[in-house]
């Protein structure tokens, strides 16, 4: 479908293409067999200005938001989505600092982040709060003109690799999630080390690690907002964020789909290409559709975002929710396409349903996502 890109999204898009055929394709059997991560990659993306693609123009980025953002990220998921997770997490990382940060703050990190100097992340799970953001337990308290942090942070996506983190953190114990805030701490801070490296069903060239946070001090110019702002900015944060995952999914599908068209011409069967019998033809059919619909409603959501709509939980959550669901069903009977050998590691469709599943689970599982669409149905009046 036209979906009318204005020039800057139709060459963020193109150039994203390009670097999942030409850069990744040929190591992302290798990437996921070894679990590396993809840095070769990411310095890639990062010459081709892909790492400032939802950075402010004066900041040295290319001044995108939201779609644009979506667009690489469906790109390089069409490839591979641990490599386009690993990209846009460096978005989760750098949203709160465009959105909330003070202008030091900005001046200081964002043309690194901008032009792949430094990668982020964020960090606001725990072993204990997944979901229930509410039940955090990593605490920062005021001491010397700065904060002393301490606790973990679990499942966190590009762990030991990013340079930034942003994490949140409670000031005042007894507040409880009240006292939530957003706290910046680079890399090489005494008192800040990772656990292990998580081994995972799929999207293993990206890292995931726990955080280690040990009387980690950083000065009082890393708080972004104010104390006790945390968890409403990370509410909006995910609301802005999601339909990158929604993005992740849809590129996960078309790659799958065109991986089954492809494998459905060829393979034989009976005499006759298996794309000529209708069981099939129909399964392909039902693939095109529901990918067409997904990406439709990820692309109004970012570009609803980025139009100022005040509103969006909702339809973020809806982007996501049915974008992963349809990229299970998708990658899953693309493997059933190919029949045997799909199952095979030969073949990129396993691979696919691997990393696939992540995207029902993270960033909200669907299921909570599904009640934040209810509870917002019950708010609105028709």
């Amino acid at each position: 479908m036209e979906y009318f890109l204005n020039d800057l999204q139709k060459e963020v898009k193109r150039m994203a293409r390009t670097i999942a055929e030409e850069k990744i394709l040929p190591v992302r059997a290798a990437l996921d067999e070894k679990e590396e991560f993809p840095r070769d990659i990411m310095k890639n993306l990062a010459d081709t200005d892909l790492l400032g693609a939802f950075v402010p123009e004066e900041y040295g980025g290319l001044g995108g938001g939201c779609l644009e953002m979506c667009l690489v990220t469906e790109e390089l998921s069409r490839v591979c989505a641990g490599v386009a997770v690993s990209y846009a997490v460096n978005a989760l990382g750098s949203f709160l600092l465009i959105d909330y940060g003070s202008e030091q703050q900005k001046q200081k990190y964002l043309p690194d982040i901008a032009r792949g100097r430094k990668l982020t992340a964020f960090a606001v799970t725990e072993e204990s709060a997944g979901s229930d953001v509410g039940a955090i337990k990593t605490t920062a308290t005021r001491k010397n003109g700065g904060y002393l942090i301490n606790g973990n942070k679990q499942f966190i996506t590009n762990g030991g690799e990013a340079d930034l983190y942003t994490i949140i953190a409670l000031t005042d114990k007894g507040r409880g999630i009240r006292s939530a805030s957003a706290l910046l701490v680079e890399k090489d801070t005494p008192g800040f080390s990772f656990g292990r490296e998580e081994k995972k069903l799929g999207i293993r060239t990206s890292a995931t690690r726990e955080l280690v946070f040990e009387d980690c001090f950083v000065p009082e110019e890393n708080l972004i907002g104010r104390e006790g702002a945390g968890l409403a900015m990370t509410v909006n944060l995910f609301n802005r964020s999601r339909p990158g995952i929604g993005a992740q999914a849809v590129g996960l599908a078309q790659g799958a789909m065109e991986a089954a068209v492809d494998y459905a011409k060829k393979r034989v069967q009976f005499g006759q290409p298996v794309i000529a019998f209708q069981a099939v033809g129909h399964m392909l059919a039902s693939m095109a559709t529901d990918i067409e619909a997904a990406r439709a409603l990820v692309y109004a959501t970012a570009r609803s975002i980025d139009g100022g709509v005040k509103h969006f939980g909702m339809e973020s959550a809806m982007s996501k929710v049915f974008a992963s669901d349809i990229a299970m069903k998708v990658t899953i009977d693309a493997i059933q396409i190919f029949g045997g050998v799909g199952y095979m590691r030969d073949y990129p469709v396993e691979k696919m349903m691997r990393d696939a599943k992540i995207t029902q689970i993270y960033e909200g599982t669907n299921q909570v996502l599904r009640n934040v669409i209810s509870l917002e149905l019950r708010k609105r009046s028709f």
